[in-house]
């Protein structure tokens, strides 16, 4: 899961990192094996200098307290020789635990079995010794009992023979049976020695002399077989010597008659010298094959050395090759990845932003190669990276074009529909005048109210393609009159509620803009919510600026379509051809952000919408004092005809010495200041035209109307006295 989204150095590290786990582990295999060969060959150094050593020297006090037994057995006298010899074995014994411990870890489990062995053989000695002692054992009965001690250091010769190295196990076995062929030759000496005290030798001891000698044969002849021509010719020449041949010859004669040899003499002389050579033999058999063992460790050393150091160089050596491989590629790779993500995130949004600024863009100059240094494919995308950015810039500043020119049909048209709008008020303006007939004037009133709403429209294309309406005041105009102007631009005013509106002002460059702007919202109210209910719009000074609030009775909206159209309001984004649903939405925009009006939707307690519009402060102004009314127009208008007559009034541009009727084009002074003669205008509950007429006489409804015309002409009179200017008529 968490993979997909780590970075690319991270992955070539992962990549890099597992064949080097895999090369270190093998390594460190290969080198625990080369160790555990030296580690064997030290420790077996180690056991040969500590327990073999005490062992051998072990087995030889044994061997001759198991002589002087068998003397002792033989004549039931202890004498001072065999209390001598005993002591000696003790010193023995003692030396060999003490080698024990010194040989510490280098004792294996496999060595442990036989040395618990050979230990509980060796605690029988005291007892062995008691019944020699005593008289209970007999003569084989007591060399046996030394045999079972001495056949334990024997197994644990077998256990010290533990070297990984063949050639040196195959000299050691091989010497280790030529050691237990000298035991049984010991073993036969004591048998010997006991029978020449009484001249005889048992039946049973005759057997077991011919076991031994029979046995000592053939571990002769299998040491010999095993070792090599170094350690075999010194055996083979003392084989060959006098006294092993005297010695042999003796041996097969007792074999055979089953009685001791006749001359003792001569059978002291001959093994004293064959056991001493044997002995002498065997130890420099032995220092040699420990020489042998201690080069075999230190070569293996070496080698370790020379394998592990080469392996663990060669370790490093990848580590760092592929650690130097896998930065260069990342580095590749980042900036390949920074080069694009400066393209996407800097360059091309700062190219898009010129455009919408309406700057000119060179896309040679603009679209700069993307320069990145490294492999093949490292290149290839780069280059590919070059071919889209500038697809991109080309497209971009095509669209632009595009944009613009779809932006001046906008405006060309707007202001071609806005001179001939212009032209129709006019038209209308003078037919007004001219008409007296209610009928035809109220059809006129409904065909000048369509005509204002098309201007509206005809604006909203020209603040679309980027431009700016051409009405302004140079005074500046109340709010309610702003907003009794943009009441009347829509189609169901009659449903739109002004309530009492505290007394201020909006700077007249700006009023135009504001008045389109609270025109777009109350008809969007008025659009989406039931038709039977009505649109409240109310105002207040608040400390930052004036608050206009336009409450609708509709379904409203979930919380997230608000927190998308507030955003939108906030921070307008270019207008989208394809989006034409929520064209007012785009318009109201666009003009908050051109004067800094912020704009909010939110859910209204009644379960609706309400339209939130905040003028700055640095657009609100003073209201100059109303001048006192001059007239007094006494007919009452009904609701609907009263609206209009104020949007008629509101509007004007110069014709023949009097405004032209372009409704809400500009505002005139004598709405902020009441006309000599006002028209009463009560405020009754809003209500169709058709049905106000219907309870009026034709007599009260021609009196309206001429009232009407009336004040609407000293309006006009008094405007062009002001002389307020009125720009960008088309």
């Amino acid at each position: 899961m968490g993979s997909r989204n780590r970075s690319i150095r991270f992955k070539i590290f992962l990549l890099l990192l597992l064949p080097l786990l895999s090369l270190s582990a093998l390594w460190g295999f290969v080198l625990n094996l080369t160790m555990g060969d030296a580690q064997s060959l030290l420790r077996a150094s180690t056991l040969y200098d500590t327990i073999g050593v005490t062992s051998t020297d072990l087995g030889l006090q044994l061997q001759a307290e198991r002589v002087r037994s068998a003397e002792a057995l033989t004549t039931r006298e202890l004498t001072q020789v065999l209390g001598g010899q005993r002591a000696r074995t003790d010193r023995s014994v003692a030396d060999f635990r003490q080698a024990v411990t010194d040989a510490g870890n280098s004792v294996g489990d496999d060595l442990r079995q036989a040395l618990g062995d050979l230990d509980s053989a060796l605690n029988r000695l005291g007892s062995i010794r008691s019944d020699i002692d005593s008289g209970i054992s007999s003569r084989l009965t007591g060399l046996n009992e030394y045999n079972r001690v001495l056949d334990a250091i024997f197994q644990l010769y077998d256990h010290l023979i533990s070297v990984s190295d063949l050639d040196i196990f195959q000299q050691a076995s091989s010497l280790q049976a030529i050691g237990m062929a000298r035991e049984y030759i010991a073993r036969e000496h004591a048998l010997v020695i006991g029978a020449l005290a009484d001249r005889r030798l048992t039946e049973s001891e005759t057997a077991a002399f011919t076991e031994y000698a029979a046995s000592r044969k053939f571990l002769h002849s299998r040491g010999l077989a095993g070792l090599d021509v170094t350690l075999r010719r010194p055996y083979e020449q003392v084989f060959a010597t006098e006294p092993y041949l005297t010695f042999a010859t003796m041996e097969s004669r007792i074999i055979k008659t089953g009685a001791p040899p006749p001359d003792a003499q001569s059978w002291h002389q001959a093994l004293d010298k064959l056991v001493a050579r044997l002995d002498d033999l065997g130890k420099g058999s032995s220092d040699t094959l420990a020489v042998r063992t201690s080069e075999a460790a230190t070569g293996t050393v070496v080698e370790i050395g020379l394998a592990g150091g080469l392996g663990l160089i060669a370790v490093l050596a990848s580590i760092i090759i592929s650690v130097r491989f896998g930065r260069r590629l990342a580095a590749e790779l980042g900036g390949l990845r920074t080069a694009a993500v400066e393209l996407s995130q800097e360059r091309l949004p700062d190219i898009v932003a010129r455009l919408r600024r309406g700057e000119d863009v060179d896309v040679r100059k603009e679209v700069k190669a993307i320069r990145v240094s490294g492999s093949a494919e490292i290149s290839d995308v780069a280059g590919a990276f070059g071919s889209v950015q500038r697809t991109a810039v080309t497209a971009a500043v095509g669209q632009a074009a595009l944009r613009r020119g779809i932006g001046q049909v906008f405006l060309n048209l707007a202001r071609r529909k806005q001179g001939l709008l212009h032209r129709q008020l006019a038209l209308l303006d003078g037919m007004q005048r001219r008409t007296h007939d209610p009928d035809r004037l109220e059809e006129l009133f409904r065909l000048d109210h369509l005509t204002t709403r098309m201007r509206r429209h005809a604006e909203s294309l020209i603040v679309l393609s980027g431009a700016a309406p051409g009405r302004a005041w140079r005074r500046p105009v109340p709010v309610i009159d702003i907003v009794r102007a943009a009441v009347s631009e829509i189609e169901d005013y009659t449903r739109v509620a002004v309530e009492a509106m505290p007394d201020g002002a909006i700077e007249g460059t700006a009023a135009a803009d504001v008045t389109h702007l609270v025109a777009e919202l109350v008809e969007n109210a008025t659009i989406y919510s039931p038709p039977d209910t009505l649109v409240q719009v109310r105002g207040d000074m608040v400390s930052n600026g004036y608050a206009i609030e336009v409450e609708d009775k509709g379904l409203g909206l979930p919380a997230s379509e608000y927190d998308r159209f507030n955003a939108l309001l906030a921070s307008p984004p270019e207008f989208d051809l394809a989006d034409s649903d929520r064209l007012g939405l785009f318009v109201v925009a666009t003009l908050a952000a051109r004067h800094g009006i912020k704009v909010l939707l939110r859910r209204s307690p009644f379960g609706g919408t309400t339209a939130i519009l905040l003028v700055p402060r640095s657009l609100v102004a003073e209201r100059a004092a109303p001048e006192p009314p001059a007239g007094d127009g006494k007919a009452a208008l009904p609701s609907r005809t009263r609206k209009k007559a104020l949007a008629v009034v509101t509007s004007g541009t110069h014709h023949a010495g009097l405004p032209r009727r372009v409704r809400q084009a500009n505002l005139v002074p004598q709405l902020k200041e009441a006309p000599p003669e006002p028209v009463p205008a009560p405020e009754p509950a809003p209500v169709s035209g058709p049905e106000q007429a219907a309870e009026r006489s034709p007599d009260e409804v021609r009196d309206l109307f001429s009232a009407f015309q009336r004040g609407t002409k000293r309006a006009r009179e008094e405007a062009s006295e002001e002389g307020h200017v009125s720009k960008g008529d088309a």
